[in-house]
């Protein structure tokens, strides 16, 4: 029996061969999101060889997942961040030296959380994984979400997610449009119009939610207060959109998953690829553990996220809306423009309108809703100029993906865009919301629904 077979039957019993096509057929059958593509060109083969001649049948098989979890990822020699972010912490470093290691060790978790769900998916059948994979693309932004959330940072929290957005629609997006153009200027780039249409649709929903609460605000009489109708405007649009989200769930994983299934063209060139390396139990357990550890750095990141912009001299906002979301998302960035210079586009929109979507239409009402159980006045009034930001944003892709082709113009406008927000952020320092004062003096907010 070969090495790799071996720790394969070894966890899981049974006939290998019998699991092994029973897991792929499962996966044949689903879904493998845009994300998950991008996140793979950051992955390596490992060698089974290297632990098949240890005497202990345990120590074999920890080791080999150990290879395959730690060692399959290009991104490894950023792990060491990791303990050096704990021992900062423990030894009480510099408190922007403990936010900057574990934003750098958030990149290569962020990427094996992906790694981990599909490997899960490949025991867990179409549908369960699928989901789990359309759901955990953003799960380290929505970790540091609920932190910030819990810590009642809500400022915090709506840069962190805003930056997400307009770094997937329009840095992602417009680097990978860019570069794909650029190699491939003989070739005319095509894509597929449909995904793009739904997702800009999801989009403008998740605009006008975030709109209504800032317009309804302005258009209050002076004098009036509306923080509380506010509220419960944002709440009842929070559950509107987390009703749109699970409808488009369905849309992609059921109903109409051929407009999504993006691998299709690629099946045969990536068919060696689709095995799982690791067991059920070996993915389950990592992943847990990882996620932990996700939590602890983003305790750090949002405990000293303030620190860090006093001792850079940067404001919050910048280092929200623009650091946070381009270190954390590096490995995913990276792969959709990997996939551009391959010229499969449809790919690469998969990954930056993908991710916006599951922002915007997610993530963002969940926090809402998750700060309602936890009387946190969490809201979706996102302030004019990060409101008007996000609109300008979603109308300038919405436009730029009409036609269904693309060049490296296209490409240049996108990234420029995104170039003269980050400009806008660095130069303007936000205050903290009134919530924060609120917070910070100790007010309670009102029970029940006009809490």
């Amino acid at each position: 029996m070969e090495p790799a077979a071996e720790f394969y039957h070894m966890e899981n019993g049974g006939d290998q061969s019998k699991k092994a096509a029973m897991g792929k057929d499962s996966w044949n059958n689903g879904i493998r999101t845009a994300q998950n593509m991008s996140n793979s060109l950051l992955r390596k083969k490992s060698d089974p060889l290297l632990v098949s001649k240890l005497r202990f049948q345990m120590l074999r098989q920890f080791l080999a997942n150990l290879q395959e979890v730690i060692l399959g990822t290009k991104l490894a020699v950023l792990f060491p961040a990791i303990p050096l972010a704990i021992a900062a912490d423990f030894y009480k470093f510099g408190r922007h030296w403990i936010f900057a290691l574990s934003l750098l060790g958030l990149t290569p978790l962020a990427e094996r959380v992906s790694f981990l769900t599909e490997q899960i998916a490949y025991y867990t059948g179409p549908t369960v994984g699928g989901l789990l994979n359309a759901t955990c693309g953003n799960a380290t932004e929505l970790i540091i979400a609920l932190f910030a959330l819990y810590r009642s940072k809500i400022h915090v929290l709506k840069y962190s997610l805003l930056g997400s957005i307009l770094s997937n629609l329009l840095l992602v997006l417009g680097s990978s449009l860019l570069c794909g153009g650029l190699a491939n200027l003989k070739k005319e780039q095509r894509y597929d119009r449909k995904q793009a249409d739904v997702n800009s649709s999801l989009l403008l929903l998740g605009l006008l939610c975030h709109m209504l609460p800032l317009m309804s605000r302005y258009a209050a009489a002076p004098g009036v207060l509306i923080a509380d109708s506010t509220l419960q405007l944002s709440r009842a649009s929070s559950i509107l959109m987390l009703v749109a989200y699970i409808g488009y769930i369905i849309f992609q994983l059921k109903t109409h998953r051929q407009i999504f299934d993006s691998r299709q063209e690629d099946e045969e060139e990536e068919e060696e690829e689709e095995k799982a390396v690791i067991g059920f139990w070996s993915a389950f357990s990592w992943l847990v553990g990882m996620t932990l550890i996700i939590a602890l750095l983003s305790e750090y990141v949002v405990g000293t996220i303030e620190a860090a912009s006093e001792s850079w001299g940067i404001s919050v906002s910048f280092i929200s809306i623009i650091l946070i979301p381009i270190v954390g998302n590096a490995a995913e960035h990276a792969g959709a423009i990997i996939f551009a210079f391959k010229n499969k586009l449809d790919i690469s929109l998969g990954v930056a309108l993908g991710s916006a979507t599951q922002i915007s239409m997610f993530a963002v009402p969940l926090c809402v809703v998750v700060g309602w159980i936890m009387r946190v006045r969490m809201d979706l009034d996102f302030s004019l100029l990060e409101t008007a930001s996000l609109a300008l944003t979603i109308l300038v892709v919405a436009f730029t993906l009409q036609d269904g082709t693309s060049h490296y113009m296209k490409g240049i406008v996108l990234c420029l865009c995104y170039t003269a927000i980050a400009a806008c952020f660095f130069v303007h320092k936000i205050p903290a919301p009134l919530d924060q004062t609120n917070v910070k003096l100790g007010l309670k907010p009102s029970t029940g629904i006009s809490a």
